[in-house]
This record gives structure tokens, C-alpha cells and sequence, in this order.
């Protein structure tokens, strides 16, 4: 995006992040790393299953090689399949669904009937309401399926907000502490900070970390922090 919001002081800047490209979920080379970002890895992998200090409800089902994070609690009917990685700390509400080799970060809330479809990332703190869609295909067809290789992947960075009832189009980009309201549906990269709403989603503002909205001087009346623009913006939406 040509517009960037952050936190003054670069304390929105400097933090790599869980599942990017500088930051990636999970670590290959073995061994917990000090900032406990991601599962954890270093545990044995031998296509088994790994749990370690969760929480499974006995009626979901999680495939061959699902590695579940300390403390990481995954309720009623749920579905992990193959290779998916669950961070620590994490809710999974009843009857959510991960696709193969779905990788979402720690801390992460998944309500109630979300399918977290492969190709899609959820980095670290996201939050996706109940009833919330993702997809990997934006031209499906029954007869004619595209497999792994066709999909378009989808990231959700740090700390987003994905509301009930919103539509996510696959091959898109939602910034860190977006938020996408309620039945929105998402056909562009949303920049970091930025509210949007409405079909198709348009941006109404930008909101705070914690989630406030802020003021046209990006002050957030709630905890007091300070935001800077970098870029230029052609107006600022009405609230």
C-alpha cells in the first residue's frame, strides 16, 4: 500500500513478525527460540501428532503431523488436517476448520464455523469472528480443480481483526491491527491500522492497537497512544 500507519516512536517497526518472510512460523532447524514465537518445534516429528501441555475437545479430529503450541485449547467439532500448526496459547471454537499445513501464530482467537482454508497464514494475535470466510480460489469450478499449486495465498499479519460474517478473497495481504467489520467482503490489501467496512470493503478510518478508533490527529482517545502517517492520504473518512 502507498499509505502506512504506525506507532509512534517505530514500536509498530521493529518487531519481526510470526509467519512472515524475515519471521517465519515454526522453526526447521530445531530448538524452541528465546522469544517463543510459533509451536514448538524441536519436538520430535514423525508424522505423529504433536500435543504438548493443550487442550483437545475428544469430539474433534486432528490429522497425521498437527503440532498444537503449549497452552493452545481446541474445542467441540473441530478439524485439523494434515501438517497444520497451531501456535501457542490459541482458541479454537467449535467446529473450526484447518486446512493442510495451515500455519497460525500464538494467541491467536478463532470462533465458532471458521475454515481457515491452506494457503491462508494467520500470524501472531489475530482474531477472526465467528462465521468468518476465507478462500484460495478466486475462479473455482468443480470440474476443474486447480490443487495446492493454483491456490492464491492469503496472509493476515499481527494482531488483525477479522469481524463476524466477513468474506476474505484469497491472495490478499490484511496488515498488522487491521480490522475488517462485520460482513464486510474483502477484495483488496488492507493496509496496517486500517478499518474498513462494507460490500466491498472501503476504508472508514484507521483504529488503534487496541482496537479504538483514532482521532484525525491518529491519537487514540482510549490508551492514549500516538500514531504517524507515512505517505499521504486524499482524505480521512467521515466517522
Amino acid at each position: 500500500p502507498s499509505t502506512a500507519l504506525t506507532e509512534a516512536g517505530g514500536g509498530d517497526a521493529v518487531r519481526p513478525l510470526c509467519g512472515s518472510a524475515a519471521h517465519p512460523v515454526g522453526n526447521p532447524g530445531g530448538g524452541r527460540r528465546p522469544d517463543r514465537c510459533g509451536p514448538p518445534w524441536g519436538l520430535p516429528d514423525r508424522g505423529d501428532v504433536i500435543v504438548e501441555k493443550a487442550m483437545v475437545h475428544p469430539t474433534s479430529i486432528l490429522d497425521g503431523g498437527v503440532v498444537l503450541g503449549d497452552g493452545t485449547r481446541v474445542w467441540q467439532f473441530c478439524h485439523l488436517q494434515a501438517g497444520a500448526s497451531v501456535g501457542e496459547y490459541c482458541t479454537l471454537g467449535q467446529n473450526v476448520n484447518l486446512g493442510p499445513g495451515v500455519r497460525v501464530g500464538n494467541g491467536v482467537k478463532i470462533q465458532n464455523n471458521v475454515s481457515v482454508y491452506q494457503g491462508v497464514t494467520l500470524e501472531d494475535q489475530v482474531f477472526c469472528g465467528p462465521s468468518a470466510v476465507f478462500t484460495n480460489d478466486r475462479t473455482p469450478r468443480a470440474p476443474y480443480p486447480k490443487g495446492p499449486g493454483g491456490y492464491l495465498p492469503t496472509l493476515v499479519r499481527e494482531g488483525a481483526t477479522i469481524g463476524a460474517n466477513a468474506t476474505i478473497l484469497s491472495g490478499l495481504t490484511i496488515g498488522r491491527w487491521a480490522m475488517v467489520a462485520a460482513g464486510a467482503v474483502v477484495t483488496k490489501d488492507v493496509p496496517a491500522h486500517q478499518l474498513v467496512a462494507g460490500t466491498p470493503a472501503r476504508a472508514m478510518g484507521w483504529v488503534c492497537r487496541c482496537g479504538h478508533r483514532l482521532d484525525r490527529e491518529f491519537h487514540c482517545p482510549a490508551c492514549g497512544r500516538q500514531y504517524r502517517m507515512r505517505g499521504k492520504i486524499k482524505s480521512f473518512p467521515k466517522p
